[in-house]
């Protein structure tokens, strides 16, 4: 199997993580199963190395006015600084998944973690935004790479239940990191004051860099190719990131409506031409970036769609609501950190109750979680534009608990039931473009986000009325992650109801 995430472990009981409490009887499927210890150092690596990566970004968007004044960095520049991340990112996972199935994962996760962390030094002492820029790209390939064979890794060790349950707390680690990053970078520049409390909180990754290197290089597995052959779709990742950039471009240096046109066109010629690709590399016998069969799987494909939209409308509402707070109502670092802090409270705690509310009302779940995501960032429009400033910051903290509850109902959520209808065929590398997906998501939604609000606050229009535009254009994004999802709950309906070809034939329980 090529895939970006490799196969279960052909030999279970030789493998950390699969230690099992003996059956109960009576009981069907026995106790909750456990990790041994082993596989607790494996999850312990996995989980750090996510949360160090994926706190990152977060951390950096309370200290954008402060990098913004320090370097004299433009519009385009801050959003490339943002947005550059996420896109490399998301174009890493799939080669550094297929190189850690043909060679074995434990030292490309080594090596992109120490990438991450050496270039987080580059990107403290950066005094251009060029140098930041690149800094951060790089930064991105690194956290791709690590993150590809972190999967992989979860993968291979652990099977079953404890599969499941590994997934869940890398998917619950990536929604803390993303909400415990404001709190954390606002105490940083409140504590360093801002012309070197940015530069700091990228120096936070190299402790949590070298710790996590070390851990890793004593507690992951032996490197073990599950593949002997992995072949790499050179070109279908060229499309995926051309079309990316034709997506990005036209926020960061706005063309005119010839030029909306023109990439426009561009878009629409490079989505064809990614399609044809991938089924002709696919007749040939070749094992294209997106495998056919997710495009097939209604429940994936539109599941994905929810990932996607729920991914880049948070991360982009989160940038703006710090500028906001920050450029418009002129809060400290640790004033916007602390409006922020209650979205990280309340996604915690949703996050540990989401099983139970599954287990009652099924996948309405997520659909259920993406409405109150979509009514947080609409209201914190309306109030922004409305209400006194003196009250603002306080109704802001109250709708951040909202979106954090909704978010930590969703997110793990529908990320176990994208993976479960992923067609058995292409099981391995689903979970990496499931992440791939979000993290383009990611830098088409912050780039073009960030570009309406701060080309409306330059052209006079107002810090309250910039916000606006900008959360209702999120509201609007996470309302197409609600319709995707009822979408998707619909097309699991219907395969099950026709006998759950999906479902069924990877001997899963139907979902409801």
């Amino acid at each position: 199997m090529s895939a970006a995430t490799g196969p279960i472990a052909k030999e279970p009981e030789e493998s950390p993580g699969n230690g099992r409490a003996p059956q109960e009887p009576g009981k069907p499927g026995g106790p909750k199963e456990r990790f041994d210890a082993a596989g607790r150092r494996v999850l312990l690596v996995c989980v750090a190395g996510g949360f160090t990566t994926l706190l990152d970004q977060s951390v950096l968007n309370t200290s954008i006015p402060a990098l913004r004044e320090t370097l004299h960095a433009g519009p385009a520049d801050l959003q490339w600084i943002v947005a550059g991340y996420s896109l490399a990112f998301g174009l890493a996972l799939i080669p550094g998944g297929r190189l850690g199935d043909v060679k074995g994962r434990k030292w490309f996760f080594v090596t992109g973690l120490a990438l991450f962390t050496l270039v987080s030094l580059v990107s403290a002492t950066a005094t251009e935004p060029g140098v930041l820029i690149a800094a951060r790209l790089l930064q991105g390939v690194g956290a791709g790479l690590v993150n590809s064979q972190m999967i992989g890794t979860l993968q291979d060790v652990f099977d079953g239940q404890l599969r499941a349950r590994a997934l869940g707390m890398y998917a619950v680690t990536g929604g803390l990191a993303f909400t415990l990053g404001p709190p954390i970078g606002g105490a940083v520049l409140a504590l360093a004051g801002p012309e070197h409390g940015w530069r700091l909180t990228f120096l936070l990754n190299v402790p949590f860099g070298l710790a996590t290197v070390a851990l890793a290089a004593r507690h992951l597995p032996k490197p073990r190719p599950s593949a002997r052959n992995a072949d790499l779709d050179v070109l279908g990742l060229l499309l995926v990131g051309a079309l990316t950039l034709a997506l990005m471009l036209p926020f960061v240096r706005p063309p005119g409506w010839t030029g909306w046109l023109a990439f426009a066109a561009a878009a629409l010629l490079l989505l064809g031409a990614l399609a044809w690709w991938q089924r002709r590399y696919a007749r040939s016998g070749g094992h294209p970036l997106i495998h056919p069969a997710l495009t097939r799987s209604a429940p994936y494909a539109l599941g994905t769609a929810t990932a996607m939209a729920q991914f880049g409308s948070s991360l982009a509402a989160s940038l703006v609501l710090t500028m906001f707070l920050q450029d418009g109502l002129g809060l400290s670092p640790m004033g916007a950190a602390l409006v922020a802090l209650p979205s990280a409270v309340a996604m915690g705690v949703a996050s540990a109750l989401a099983w139970r509310v599954v287990q009652r009302y099924g996948r309405r779940t997520v659909t259920v979680g993406m409405v109150g995501s979509a009514l947080a960032m609409l209201l914190s429009g309306l109030l922004a534009h409305w209400a006194p400033a003196a009250v603002l910051p306080w109704l802001l903290a109250l709708l951040q608990l909202l979106g954090g509850a909704s978010v930590g109902l969703m997110g793990s959520t529908n990320q176990a039931y994208v993976l479960r209808h992923a067609p058995a065929e292409a099981a391995g590398v689903s979970g990496a473009i499931l992440q791939m997906a979000q993290r383009i998501a990611a830098a088409v939604a912050v780039s073009a986000l960030s570009g309406v609000y701060l080309r409306e606050t330059v052209g006079g229009g107002g810090h309250r009325s910039a916000y606006l535009t900008a959360s209702v254009v999120c509201a609007a994004v996470a309302g197409l992650a609600v319709l995707a999802s009822v979408f998707a709950g619909r097309a699991t309906a219907r395969e099950q109801r026709d006998g759950g070809p999906v479902a069924m034939s990877r001997g899963r329980t139907p979902v409801r």
